[in-house]
């Protein structure tokens, strides 16, 4: 392949320490308007610029940094050629589209990036007219934007309507791409779809398609012949669209015969332009200008690097994804106490590994997230036993009940939020099976600046009403490795659901199963029973002790531990004390741990007993916006204040 010569302008700041003293093209820039109103030679300095600002902005108000350092030349390209918002620009995952909120009037309100009530982490159409889709969860764009690209026929819009869907290399690899592909390719759309590949997801890319991409040869002299030619048909009225098929299967025939390998993109019909190189701004334009009023889905193939600009993002992009607080100049990381508690998802590592250690039938499965899950640790040690199936959650469940059906055990590490995309894989391919899975879902309940779309609520009540399926949500470290034993112990699913973030404890060294169903009483009372699932019983204590000290009551707390099965016994103990109750969940009322104890009361509760008067605390019915997990729980009304006035409204009563 002829190499792209990279414009070495576009990553300026390619050092820390070298990021620009101000940014003069950025700053007149308020929409991508203003951006097309420059010359071709003056991107490279607003690509810099761009670097820079990102580097000086998310060293100290922290977000995804890594991603959004490779796509500033894909992103101001894509402004400059087309004419958006006119024209739709659909953005997988959103990882990458920083730049994309710099040129499309955020500039100013950027360092509200991911803070409660300031922009969100992800593209939004709620936030901007620019930003076209929901983004968050991979793989989506392709289907979404040949949604548009077909509404936009069907809708007759004048001039043509231009969609472009985004895509990584990563996200390629999910089943929804490639169905959205297949959908592509038999559709009457004008869809372009770019793939921006760099051999990265958050930890490096996994299976076969990564590797076909990494060796995917097309020549540009090709290419450049083909626009050529393509050009002269259409003019001469050569090219119809019923001959186009024929024409592009002998096409794609004969570059397979040349070059000995079949295009998996043309293969499926669908023209395929590159690889080129993604840094290159000018050549960008350029090729984006050559085959922006193509008819029929395209894809165009730019190779880039994840970090671009930033050499320690460049040397370690998987660590500098989200890197957190660092010094743009140095490029040093701010590191927190030694002392602190360890993070749920290092607790369920390290026991995953123990385990393993005494059960050579325990396997892990992930998706893309090893590290993010710390399904490393297990992947370290017994390589052959961990599974990184990539961004495919649905393979992941079904492939672990094919495990489960042989004699193996797997481990499931997936966040709460993208075990959603797997549901029906749970139900058909393990529950009606009863296959002995354990499912340890990460970031369950409100994880804070990602937003609404990483969240992990709706778990509890997803979960609960599948038959066979035993839910627990552990309320420190401790619990959560003897739930992990006592998976082992079952015949069937089981769900360990637990938060992001750190323990309140340092647990020990215990393996001691839990009797399946059972909770436990953390404190007795008589005038108020509060039922709690999760760490959440930590601020119900605190707000337990300020009341019976400020109000004079006495006040039961109960930690469930199982959302189902339910422990029949506590909770008749609880309707015998015939005083009210509050429950409390991270999670949301609506099918939760609430509603379960409201079907339990009325289901169990004697005929001569009045139905106790129940509160419900837990995330409401509507979609919660990005801030910290602190401002969320209290916007929700379950931090210890909101416990605490919840608690005093049953005193006045």
């Amino acid at each position: 392949m002829e190499k792209e010569k990279t414009n070495a302008d576009t990553s300026a700041p390619c050092k820390a320490g070298t990021t620009l003293s101000s940014t003069p093209l950025l700053d007149t820039i308020d929409s991508p308007a203003d951006l097309r109103k420059l010359s071709v030679g003056q991107l490279p300095q607003v690509c810099a610029e761009i670097r820079s600002f990102l580097i000086d902005s998310l060293s100290a108000h922290p977000g995804h940094f890594a991603s959004s350092m490779g796509a500033v030349e894909l992103t101001v390209a894509l402004h400059y050629v087309f004419n958006t918002p006119y024209d739709r620009i659909v953005w997988d995952v959103g990882h990458q589209a920083y730049g994309h909120k710099l040129l499309t009037g955020r500039r100013e309100a950027f360092d509200t990036n991911r803070t409660l009530g300031g922009l969100s982490g992800f593209p939004s159409p709620r936030e901007s007219e620019y930003d076209t889709f929901t983004a968050g969860h991979a793989s989506n764009s392709i289907s979404a934007g040949l949604g548009m690209s077909v509404a936009t026929a069907l809708n007759g819009d004048d001039p043509t309507r231009n969609v472009v869907a985004v895509i990584g290399d990563a996200s390629i690899s999910g089943g929804l791409a490639f169905e959205g592909l297949n959908n592509a390719a038999n559709s009457n759309s004008n869809l372009l779809i770019i793939l921006n590949d760099n051999d990265m997801s958050i930890d490096r890319n996994v299976g076969s398609l990564n590797s076909y991409l990494a060796n995917l040869n097309t020549s540009k002299g090709y290419n450049d012949l083909r626009y050529s030619l393509s050009g002269i048909l259409k003019k001469f009225n050569l090219i119809t669209e019923s001959g186009k098929g024929r024409i592009m299967r002998f096409n794609n025939s004969l570059k397979s015969l040349l070059n000995h390998e079949q295009n998996i993109f043309e293969g499926l019909n669908i023209r395929y332009f590159g690889p080129f190189d993604g840094h290159d701004i000018a050549t960008v334009v350029r090729v984006l200008n050559d085959i922006k009023d193509f008819k029929g889905p395209r894809i165009l193939h730019l190779r880039t690097v994840k970090g671009k600009g930033f050499l320690p993002a460049e040397k370690d992009p998987a660590s500098w994804h989200a890197p957190g607080l660092f010094d743009p100049d140095t490029g040093e990381r701010v590191k927190e106490s030694a002392n602190r508690p360890p993070k749920y998802q290092d607790i369920f590592g390290k026991t995953l590994v123990e385990i393993a250690d005494s059960h050579p039938a325990v396997a892990g499965v992930t998706a893309a997230m090893p590290s993010g899950t710390s399904m490393n640790l297990l992947q370290e040690k017994y390589p052959d036993r961990t599974f990184d199936v990539g961004i495919s959650e649905g393979h992941a469940v079904t492939f672990a009940g094919g495990l489960a059906k042989e004699g193996i055990h797997p481990f499931v590490a997936i966040y709460s939020t993208f075990l959603q995309r797997a549901y029906s894989h749970i139900i058909h391919d393990v529950a009606i099976a009863g296959l002995p899975v354990t499912f340890c879902i990460d970031r369950g309940g409100l994880v804070g600046e990602d937003g609404p779309t990483h969240h992990g609520v709706f778990d509890l009540a997803y979960l609960r009403s599948i038959p066979g399926m035993t839910v627990a949500a552990p309320r420190n470290g401790d619990e959560l490795r003897r739930l992990m034993y006592t998976s082992l112990t079952l015949d069937g699913p089981m769900a360990i659901r637990y938060p992001r973030g750190r323990a309140a404890d340092h647990p020990s060294d215990t393996r001691e199963p839990v009797i399946i169903g059972t909770g436990e009483r953390l404190k007795d009372g008589n005038d108020l029973v509060i039922l709690t699932v999760g760490p959440v019983a930590d601020d119900a204590m605190r707000a337990i002790t300020r009341a019976e000290k400020d109000l004079g009551m006495s006040i039961a707390l109960y930690d469930l531990r199982f959302v189902k099965p339910l422990d029949s016994a506590l909770l008749t103990e609880v309707i015998e004390k015939k005083c009210p109750v509050i429950t409390i969940e991270d999670g949301t009322v609506n099918g939760g741990m609430g509603s379960a104890v409201l079907e339990w009361i009325s289901d169990n509760l004697p005929v001569s007993y009045e139905f106790p008067r129940v509160t419900r605390l837990g995330v409401p019915d509507h979609f919660i916006p990005q801030g910290t997990p602190d401002q969320l729980h209290k916007l929700c009304g379950f931090d210890e204040e909101s416990i605490y006035q919840a608690i005093a409204k049953h005193n006045r009563v």
